[in-house]
């Protein structure tokens, strides 16, 4: 027992030593530190869309009967004027020759009657009224002809059509739809935005200016051609906090439909900011710090105010500025006004792998 007990703390001697000297031996930690980088770039903000004819309306009845001719087709594109549909004209043929004869009588009787007056055969007041008989005769032979009118209806510009909701030979009533017709030359794209939003484009849009937009359509293409918002709505929606804008969009070629779906993409345009990456960044209380390397090379934590994010770069509106170096990895790794070794990298170098738009 004697003689274990000695070797024991031989052992421990040795491996005391043993850890002293690899301390000794390892290197110090390393860190990567970088400056903000000022420059030229933009921020692009995404909102869902809904695409609109600027005209797309209803097509209904107005007289009723059997549908006798569909000139056209569904999907077709139709000429402003173009015959489309045919109702049964029979009934109000008849009634439009009814209401000439009447008017041919009563204007028969007022020219008569006229040539007894001026003869001073008969009253004024019976010319009077010989002329409101004929009149009225000329008012129901003019709503006859209208009703005629009625049954053959025509295209009130030009559009595309959309499916039938009636057949050939069916009876309608006054008022039934028969299609829809969409003037698809341009196009209202109507997108919500937040009041945050909406009160920094009012304080900065210019009074003449109007903004421009661009339209990622579902298939995740951009649209050939530029929006311009044209209207914002009165009110503000007061479950979402909300607005609606709407930008008018060409379509000389027919590629936007009514009733599809996109996203707007609104572009703005950022003069000589401060950026930096978002993982040089943590958070406390919801407010954004940095860990800026003073020229002892001590660590101090400094609050940061975030102006706006991209996917991995947050733009500075105050804190820090662009001389200062700050640590860009190992941000778990140190302390408060701990001291450290550092490597440094340019900010052009730790931008340019970073998602950025630049103008």
């Amino acid at each position: 027992m004697r003689k274990i007990i000695p070797l024991i703390g031989l052992i421990a001697f040795l491996s005391i030593a043993g850890c002293k000297s690899g301390n000794e031996n390892e290197e110090p930690t390393r860190f990567l530190v970088t400056n903000p980088l000022k420059i030229d770039t933009a921020i692009i903000n995404d909102y869902v869309c809904q695409i609109r004819a600027i005209r797309h309306i209803e097509l209904r009845a107005l007289e009723k009967g059997y549908l006798q001719n569909i000139y056209v087709d569904e999907g077709q594109l139709v000429k402003e004027g173009e015959d489309m549909f045919q109702i049964f004209p029979m009934v109000y043929q008849a009634e439009l020759q009814r209401a000439k004869a009447e008017a041919n009588f009563a204007e028969i009787e007022y020219q008569n009657t006229k040539s007894l007056a001026d003869s001073n055969v008969v009253s004024k007041n019976e010319l009077a009224l010989a002329k409101a008989k004929f009149d009225k005769a000329k008012a129901e032979q003019d709503l006859a002809q209208t009703h005629l009118m009625f049954t053959q209806i025509k295209a009130p510009f030009s559009g595309i059509m959309d499916h039938f909701h009636v057949r050939l030979g069916s009876l309608v009533d006054e008022g039934d739809l028969l299609t829809t017709l969409s003037d698809n030359s341009k196009m209202w794209v109507y997108f919500n935005v937040p009041e945050a939003f909406y009160l920094n484009y009012k304080a900065h849009v210019k009074k003449d200016s109007m903004m421009k937009v661009n339209l990622v359509m579902a298939n995740g293409k951009t649209f050939d051609h530029i929006g311009i918002v044209e209207t914002i709505e009165a009110d503000f929606d007061n479950q979402t906090g909300n607005i609606e804008f709407r930008a008018t969009f060409p379509n000389p070629d027919g590629l936007l439909r009514h009733g599809e779906t996109g996203n707007i993409e609104i572009v703005t345009p950022l003069k000589q900011v401060l950026l930096i990456p978002q993982k040089a960044t943590y958070e406390v209380l919801e407010k954004k710090y940095v860990f800026v390397v003073d020229k002892n090379n001590v660590v101090k934590s400094r609050e940061v105010e975030i102006q706006a994010e991209m996917p991995d770069l947050y733009v500075i509106r105050g804190g820090i500025n662009e001389n200062d170096k700050i640590l860009l990895e190992g941000l778990r790794k140190v302390s408060e006004n701990d001291k450290i070794e550092f490597d440094y990298k340019d900010p052009k170098t730790v931008i340019s792998h970073l998602k950025l738009y630049t103008e």
